[in-house]
C-alpha cells in the first residue's frame, strides 16, 4: 500500500506563543473540525498535552460512526508536535504540526502522511478530496479566529 501526503499552511498575524497555546488545548479541535464530521472528544477534559498523551474521539465519515484514538508522539512547544493514529479509519496517519515565527506572525504548517485500505483508487475517489475539504475548513476557521 502506498503512503499519501497532504500539506496545508496558513500565516496568522499573531505571536507564536499565542497560536501554539491555542493548538495545545485539545478542546479547540472542536472549533477546527467541520460540523459535517459530527466530531466529539471522548477523553475527559481538560487534557494535559505532552508526549504519550492519548486522545480519543468519535466522528462520522460519510455518515459512518468512527472511533479514532491519537497519541501525541512528539511534543516540542512552541515549535512542533505530532499526533499519530493508534486506532481509527486509516492504516497509517501521522500528522505533523509545525509553528514558525516570522516577521509577519506565525506560520502554521500541517503535513500528514497517511495510508488507506484500497490504495490509490480509494484515495483518489474518496479520501483525498475529503481531506482537502477538511483542511480548507480548518484554514478558513483559523483565519476567522485570528483575523
Amino acid at each position: 500500500m502506498p503512503d499519501f501526503h497532504l500539506s496545508s499552511s496558513v500565516l496568522l498575524h499573531y505571536p507564536l506563543s499565542e497560536v501554539f497555546d491555542f493548538f495545545a488545548s485539545a478542546e479547540n479541535l472542536n472549533l477546527l473540525t467541520p460540523p459535517w464530521l459530527h466530531f466529539s472528544i471522548l477523553t475527559r477534559l481538560p487534557i494535559e498535552m505532552q508526549r504519550g498523551t492519548v486522545i480519543q474521539y468519535r466522528l462520522k465519515l460519510h455518515g459512518i460512526p468512527v472511533r479514532w484514538d491519537s497519541e501525541i508522539t512528539e511534543w516540542e512547544p512552541p515549535f512542533r508536535f505530532t499526533d499519530t493514529q493508534i486506532r481509527g479509519p486509516y492504516r497509517l496517519w501521522v500528522h505533523y504540526h509545525r509553528f514558525e515565527n516570522t516577521p509577519d506572525g506565525t506560520l502554521v504548517a500541517d503535513d500528514v502522511t497517511y495510508r488507506v485500505a484500497g490504495g490509490a483508487l480509494v484515495n483518489r475517489l474518496f479520501v483525498a478530496n475529503d481531506l482537502r475539504r477538511i483542511f480548507d475548513y480548518r484554514k478558513a476557521k483559523l483565519l476567522e479566529l485570528y483575523p
